[in-house]
């Protein structure tokens, strides 16, 4: 009776061993992507107003400008602000995409999936480029500036 009790005590404490390791255990989850539309994407050039590194999703920023530089209104009359989730900080700083290399002010233009429901965000769908703090003739394009892959997501 005592060996049955000794091993039934045995797996009780594995038992707990392995359920406080699950529980203990960091869960990376990652929300789905159904808010986007993804059987269409947009480029739109801007003026980066900041890049937010993130523990899973990066966001980038950015007041809309026209090809020649001109900004774009939104309907009640202000600067059209958008936000683009890009990957995590540290899977985009892999990719060359750091606050560092893309600072405040920088000429960005981004290809992305819109929102649904119409807000002015999205997700990283394609290329991102960089054309420094004053537009190219001819806009922000991969002719005129730097191509970085898509920051993965």
């Amino acid at each position: 009776m005592k060996q049955h009790m000794g091993n039934i005590s045995v797996a009780v404490a594995c038992v707990g061993f392995v359920a406080a390791g699950l529980l203990s255990t960091s869960v990376l989850a990652h929300h789905s992507f159904a808010m986007y539309d993804q059987t269409s994407t947009r480029t739109m050039t801007g003026k980066l107003v900041r890049l937010i590194p993130g523990g899973s999703h990066s966001q980038i920023v950015f007041d809309a400008l026209t090809p020649d530089g001109q900004p774009v209104m939104d309907k009640e009359g202000k600067q059209a602000r958008w936000q683009v989730e890009l990957g995590s900080a540290t899977n985009i700083a892999r990719q060359g995409v750091t606050v560092k290399s893309l600072p405040g002010g920088t000429i960005i233009t981004v290809t992305f999936y819109s929102q649904r429901d119409g807000r002015p965000q999205g997700a990283i769908a394609g290329p991102l480029v960089l054309c420094g703090t004053v537009m190219p003739t001819g806009g922000c394009s991969e002719q005129t500036g730097t191509v970085m892959k898509p920051p993965a997501n």
